[in-house]
């Protein structure tokens, strides 16, 4: 079968040598940026589940986080049993505690909402279930408040009330978004063009390895009837960006005839190197997590002296501020739900990467001899008489 090339040289195979007309033009052009769509289901596709600067810096903050125990304080004492202890520890049949909230900080990290369903039984919390932010609708009132969300799955709608009592049946937890009343913006939002660019230059060296690299440039054709044609110049412009444009052709061979000729005329893949693209990139991710890039192992971020201090960066700067909060709204969520007040507080004590900071403020409260020992309780965030039983 005679080639697309031989085809617009009507079948010549040898292309007379005296003319000298030539036409030029670029295999590829420059066109806008191609997104990954902002949807929650494309940015954990694209994210999470295919790029691993984002798996790990989500795994590692959800991970972190649910290290972290939460005490319940009650009158002023820390209590080792308590009814809201067991729901913590064992909050529905299917999964405990950690699993629970381990998916509770990822989904924040990656659609920057989390949502709690709160299995009431005679004004009594039962149990607490995470629900996907995907299937989550807001309802809202005239005042533009939420009086309630829509839980879709299985083909069916639920609708979760605001004004339910003694507590609402969802708690929902949300990263600020500016421009947004009722959905949070989450790391992996911010980072979506970093995310893409990482994920593109993967898939360029792959389909390199698999083709073979070689660099764009622009076609010389040479006739002896003169230019091309409008009609022949647009089939062979639309057949080589069929054939040959876009990562997935990167690098196949051409077989040229009938006059034309290849002239290189961009860089080469090596010459843009790739791979530092890709480590910037991974870094810019990184940044939106709040995970240190010396924690991923990505090169070339001096910015701290040793793995340790990057270590209680990442505690200090993202996980700590994240447990604080979760615990915070937890509180005030249930608090309602039970006779006696408590307070939800993290406890940091037994966390090694903050044992420095620790160790430093009991030394520095202990030596104030100015403190009365309700106030170095209070200095060390201990409730006042504070001991557990």
């Amino acid at each position: 079968m005679p080639s697309f090339f031989s085809r617009l040289t009507a079948g010549r195979t040898n292309a007379p040598q005296e003319t000298k007309a030539q036409t030029l033009f670029s295999l590829t052009e420059l066109t806008g940026p191609s997104w990954t769509g902002r949807g929650y289901q494309a940015l954990a596709r694209e994210g999470f589940a295919r790029n691993p600067v984002v798996y790990r810096c989500i795994r590692m903050v959800a991970e972190a986080a649910t290290r972290v125990p939460i005490r319940i304080i009650e009158n002023g004492e820390t209590q080792s049993e308590h009814p809201v202890a067991a729901l913590l520890d064992r909050p529905n049949a299917q999964e405990s505690g950690r699993e629970l909230f381990e998916r509770l900080y990822a989904w924040l990290q990656t659609a920057g909402n989390a949502y709690l369903q709160a299995a009431l039984v005679e004004g009594e919390v039962k149990g607490l279930y995470g629900l996907r932010p995907d299937r989550m609708r807001v309802v809202t009132g005239p005042d533009g408040w939420a009086t309630g969300y829509d839980y879709t799955a299985g083909g069916r709608t639920m609708r979760l009330r605001q004004d339910r009592e003694p507590i609402p049946d969802v708690l929902h937890l949300m990263l600020f978004h500016p421009l947004d009343d009722h959905d949070g913006l989450s790391p992996l939002e911010a980072a979506q063009m970093s995310l893409d660019i990482h994920n593109a230059a993967s898939r360029w060296n792959k389909s390199l390895l698999d083709n073979a690299a070689r660099p764009s440039g622009a076609l010389v054709y040479s006739a002896a009837a003169g230019n091309l044609t409008a009609d022949q110049f647009e089939r062979l412009k639309r057949e080589l960006e069929e054939g040959f444009q876009g990562a997935l052709n990167a690098g196949r061979p051409m077989v040229l005839e009938g006059g034309l000729d290849w002239k290189a005329i961009a860089m080469s893949p090596k010459d843009m190197d790739f791979i530092e693209l890709k480590h910037v990139a991974a870094r810019e991710i990184a940044l939106a997590f709040g995970v240190p890039p010396m924690l991923l192992g990505i090169p070339g971020d001096n910015t701290y002296a040793n793995y340790a201090e990057a270590n209680k960066s990442l505690w200090r700067q993202t996980v700590v501020p994240l447990v604080n909060r979760v615990a915070t709204a937890l509180e005030h969520w249930l608090g309602p739900a039970f006779e006696t007040p408590f307070r939800l507080v993290p406890d940091l004590d037994g966390i090694e990467a903050l044992s420095e900071d620790r160790a430093s403020l009991w030394k520095r409260v202990s030596e104030a001899d100015f403190l009365g020992d309700e106030e170095k309780r209070a200095a060390v965030g201990m409730a006042p008489g504070a001991h557990s039983r």
